[in-house]
């Protein structure tokens, strides 16, 4: 059975960069029949997780549709990472060190100046038990995982056949000097005991992977089939890092922004498929193809989504906006010619209760100066309420036969003095649920 699992800290927001992790896990799960998509939060850091960012990611992930069935908190799992670490120790894989941060800084610029690699020298391991005994006497210790020195490979469901000497990499912190289990022991021990089959995440966990794979061997267990896809960059190839801070899901959407637009961008970036925008996640899963993405940076625009949201609103069914429409006070016998008048004119669904609002209440009247006695002419010519589709095109006709306008000479000024907008739904659609009578221009 396919299992996957999107796992971020609770230590911030939700942002783009963590949903194509989240997006692409939540697929390859959906489209497996059968397939399971676990959540787990990595709260192991207990100085920087908390409960309002566990709530914040529940909150973004079900914004976006991408539920999970069944999560899983790191911090109630430590006795299980506690008893891997004791394998790990008794089978001489598990290493007790003393160095402090500056003291393996120097160390790592001694190795740079000489032009050695700065992989950690092991120098623990020659230490005596009288020794280690004065250490722990003054220092906190911490605890390294014993790397065999061989290529570690992986055939990586995106960036093909991986090799990593791992002779070329420091043996991994798993247990710092506070106790506190790190991510690479944990996630190693979940991935393991959860039945994880597959792990998509960004390509900056490369020699990450390489060091869990060797810890899973250690452990008897079986490495997942590993996916990296590759990192966002702004639209000019510059690190997008700068810019997460207005790319936090919540931003986007207050922003006004379609989660299934949203989705449907980046199910398709990096690949060599073009986006296709649709409105349901199975249909997104369905077209879902690994193999068809790229390792080279990706290149993402946020400009780009505002006409995305925009296509894919404009494309929705009432029964889609049914919520939007009821809580604008749209009543339900105009819910139907209501959207089907205004639905390719907003750009967000914030906007619907403003149409409403012009319906229900009119607005002041846009009449440029020349144009004052034209639509004063016109106002005399104009049926009484309530008007029909067919108000628009017999008030325009009349006006053209008096006046001699046409074009938009003669339209843009009876738009503009009825809605006082420049733009909007099909005037004929719109008339019929004008409400209000118009207002004289001041």
């Amino acid at each position: 059975m396919t299992t996957t699992r999107f796992a971020p800290s609770p230590t911030g927001y939700l942002h783009v960069g963590n949903l194509r992790a989240a997006l692409f896990n939540a697929l390859i799960a959906r489209k497996a029949p059968g397939g399971r998509f676990i959540l787990r939060l990595d709260d192991t850091d207990p100085e920087r997780s908390t409960d309002a960012f566990k709530d914040a990611i529940r909150e973004d992930l079900r914004w976006l549709g991408l539920d999970w069935d069944e999560e899983v908190i790191q911090s109630d799992r430590l006795d299980r990472y506690a008893a891997a670490a004791d394998r790990l120790r008794a089978d001489g894989r598990l290493y007790e060190c003393f160095e402090t941060p500056v003291e393996l800084d120097l160390k790592r610029k001694k190795q740079l100046a000489m032009g050695k690699p700065p992989v950690y020298d092991r120098a623990a391991l020659a230490l005596s038990d009288a020794e280690k005994d004065a250490l722990r006497a003054e220092r906190p210790s911490h605890w390294r995982f014993k790397l065999d020195h061989d290529r570690i490979e992986w055939d990586d469901a995106i960036l093909g056949p991986q090799s990593v000497d791992a002779a070329s990499l420091s043996d991994p912190v798993l247990i710092r000097g506070d106790g506190q289990v790190l991510y690479t022991l944990a996630s190693v021990v979940d991935d393991s005991e959860l039945g994880i089959t597959d792990v998509v995440r960004g390509a900056d966990h490369v020699t990450n992977t390489a060091t869990q794979i060797q810890i899973m061997d250690a452990l008897g267990a079986t490495p997942p089939r590993f996916a990296h896809h590759s990192l966002l960059t702004g639209p000019g190839g510059e690190a997008l890092s700068k810019r997460l801070g207005t790319l936090a899901l919540r931003d986007l959407r207050a922003a006004g922004v379609e989660p299934m637009a949203l989705l449907s961008l980046m199910a398709r970036l990096g690949s060599s498929d073009p986006v296709d925008l649709q409105t349901e996640l199975a249909a997104l899963a369905d077209g879902f193809d690994l193999s068809r993405f790229g390792a080279a940076p990706t290149k993402l625009d946020p400009d780009d989504l505002p006409a995305l949201s925009a296509r894919l609103l404009h494309q929705l069914p009432l029964t889609a906006v049914a919520d939007d429409l009821a809580r604008a006070g749209v009543p339900d016998d105009l819910a139907a010619p209501f959207w089907d008048a205004i639905g390719e004119n907003v750009a967000t669904r914030a906007e619907i209760a403003d149409w409403w609002a012009l319906c229900r209440d009119g607005t002041a009247p846009v009449v440029a100066d020349e144009d004052r006695d034209f639509v004063a002419t016109a106002l005399t010519l104009l049926p009484e309420q309530p008007w029909t589709e067919a108000t628009w095109s017999d008030w325009t006709g009349a006006v053209k036969a008096a006046t001699g306008r046409k074009g938009k000479g003669l339209f843009l000024p009876l738009r503009r003095a009825l809605t006082g907008r420049d733009h909007g739904p099909d005037m004929r659609k719109l008339m019929p649920l004008l409400m209000a009578p118009p207002q004289q221009a001041g």
